[in-house]
């Protein structure tokens, strides 16, 4: 049956401005890595100091996800994105009056954190609007958003190159255009059920299911590999391979965008393979490239190939997750374990920057961050491969295996 057919063009509005809205957001969240140098010298911060205060904002954002899914559940995006965009622009402006006290600055990118939640209001909006043949896809699609992270690295020195300010003041207003924009373009799905239950019942009832923890699990290393990489590339860049500011942002934009690729094709992949298979798949390759810059090749060509294999496997990974979730989670849940899922997949990127500052400061090598990256990856990829292949839905409110139905459910 064409499925194509039967997909109101209202799905591919919301999925073109709910996308638009997740890189904004993502852009503002990834704000203050690719100036970590800059902050660093000018506040003389230690290396662990630097890790710590770009992966704030991604602890933050990961588990404000919890509650931005649950909220999406119950009050729908078409509230929840702009409030979200809305908000962010709060802390983005205040980077402006703190950037010459190290405490402040972490303050305020723990609420530059809110950018973060954005995922958690798109997915179960974007989940209800497209039948399950076509969801792995359009989910892709939407988490290409996340190349707001290679639009932070690659734009963000240079704007600052115009007015150490103009970077924070070109976010802010973008967002607030946005915001407006939203409140008028997002609408939620006629007829989606809206959970009853309280915010903490709901978080329970998705905390209870398995699947929730497994996949959370294996977004902790795609997804986090991500984040993780986004926020730490330029500054290993720059310490390691003694790049200068712009290039080591440039080049970490660049890991940046093949990720952004690769995760709608992961996505079109797991509609016609099974998405456990894909997964299982890319994080083997991310397993066998960490090993080899584990060595420290020289950077051209041997560093840069394995580095952008490495974000296309991690891209793949994430994109065929998030099919997965779309699979085995009951439509009224998916809010709720998005966020848990999306939670997960942001703190596996909060952990890696600190390690590999902390080995870094202590061993003056990054070989033993790599080494455990590709231990991670590997147990991912059996585990895929051994376990998810055979994942049904649970939970009490009964769902069909939807990996075998072409068209949406009444």
């Amino acid at each position: 049956m064409d499925t194509e057919a039967k997909i109101p063009a209202a799905a591919y509005r919301n999925l073109v401005v709910a996308t638009v809205g997740f890189t904004l957001t993502f852009w503002a969240w990834d704000l203050i890595a690719p100036l970590g140098s800059w902050y660093g010298d000018r506040l003389s911060l230690s290396s662990f100091q630097q890790s710590l205060l770009v992966a704030v904002p991604v602890l933050v954002g990961s588990v404000g996800r919890i509650a931005a899914g649950a909220l999406t559940d119950r009050y729908g995006a078409r509230l929840m994105f702009p409030l979200a965009s809305a908000l962010t622009i709060v802390p983005v402006l205040l980077l402006i009056v703190v950037k010459d006290s190290f405490g402040l600055l972490l303050v305020v990118a723990f609420l530059l954190g809110i950018g973060g939640t954005t995922f958690a209001i798109g997915i179960p909006l974007v989940n209800s609007w497209f039948p399950p043949a076509k969801r792995g896809f359009a989910l892709g699609v939407f988490g290409m958003g996340m190349g707001g992270v290679a639009l932070s690295g690659y734009f963000t020195p240079r704007i600052a190159r115009h007015g150490e300010n103009l970077p924070f003041v070109v976010v802010a207003v973008a967002l607030a255009a946005y915001a407006v924009l939203a409140a008028f373009l997002i609408t939620d799905r006629p007829g989606r059920p809206i959970p009853s239950a309280s915010l903490a019942r709901r978080l329970g009832q998705a905390g209870r299911l398995r699947v929730t923890w497994e996949l959370s699990a294996l977004y902790a290393i795609g997804f986090g590999g991500i984040v993780a990489f986004g926020v730490y590339l330029p500054t290993y860049l720059k310490t390691w391979y003694e790049l200068d500011p712009t290039d080591a942002g440039t080049k970490a934009a660049g890991f940046a965008l093949v990720t952004v690729v690769f995760r709608p094709i992961g996505g079109w992949l797991s509609d016609r393979v099974h998405p456990a298979l894909v997964t299982s798949a890319a994080l083997g390759v991310v397993a066998l490239l960490a090993v080899v810059q584990a060595f420290d090749p020289p950077l051209n060509p041997g560093g840069t190939t394995a580095l952008l294999v490495m974000a296309a496997g991690l891209g793949t990974a994430s994109g065929s997750v998030f099919a997965l979730v779309s699979q085995v989670t009951p439509q009224a849940k998916v809010g709720s374990v998005t966020g848990i899922v999306g939670a997960m997949g942001g703190l596996g990127g909060f952990v890696p920057p600190l390690v590999m500052g902390a080995v870094y400061s202590a061993k003056g090598s990054y070989s033993i961050g790599f080494m455990l990256l590709s231990d991670l990856a590997l147990a991912g990829c059996v585990y895929a491969y051994g376990r998810m292949r055979t994942v049904r839905p649970e939970g009490d409110t009964p769902a069909p295996d939807v990996s075998k139905v072409a068209v949406p459910r009444p």
